[in-house]
């Protein structure tokens, strides 16, 4: 399992945030069936795909899942097919009312996932051939991985590309999460 950073040191982290997020997201899904509203984005997918494996397929994930968040499971096979959804524009939270779960989830994803992206794309620009750093209290030593070190500098293109306005309102729902460390 080390392709995906999981080992003896780091599994116990990877069970305890996931059965957070869990608990994290089904609350969020009671706000509006998609992550960002009424409609499917991109998060929704991202979701989806790591989800199909750990909520639907992967026995151990999938026992976690229907015992603490069954609501996740079923999240997974209504993304599975949105064939008859037209989604709008006006099926996006407003931007001034976003559930105070959406914020929960990106503190977790800050906690948890944001110092491995950044020590691991330092790693990778280092050419180390191990990334350490600390994940809720525990060390966190993995090989690195060049496609996530990619995936920060997408991240943060992405970023720059926003426009003023619209880069201040995402500072502003990042701001606290430990996700603003990306930038």
């Amino acid at each position: 399992m080390y392709v995906v950073g999981s080992n003896d040191t780091t599994a116990p982290v990877i069970e305890a945030s996931y059965k957070r997020f869990l608990d994290l997201f089904a609350a969020h899904i009671k706000n509006g069936p998609f992550v960002l509203g009424r409609r499917p984005g991109a998060s929704d997918f991202g979701l989806y795909g790591q989800l199909t494996q750990l909520a639907t397929f992967d026995p151990t994930p999938v026992a976690i899942t229907m015992e603490r968040a069954p609501d996740v499971h079923a999240w997974v096979s209504i993304v599975e097919d949105l064939s008859g959804l037209e989604p709008s524009d006006d099926d996006w939270f407003e931007r001034d009312a976003l559930p105070e779960t959406l914020g929960a989830l990106l503190s977790e994803v800050g906690r948890t996932y944001v110092p491995v992206l950044l020590a691991n794309a330092k790693a990778v620009d280092e050419g180390a051939e191990i990334m350490t750093t600390e994940v809720e209290g525990c060390v966190w030593e993995q090989t690195p991985f060049p496609y996530q070190a990619k995936c920060l500098q997408w991240i943060r293109q992405e970023f720059v590309r926003l426009d003023p306005e619209d880069r201040d309102v995402v500072g502003d729902v990042l701001a606290g999460t430990g996700c603003e460390r990306l930038f």
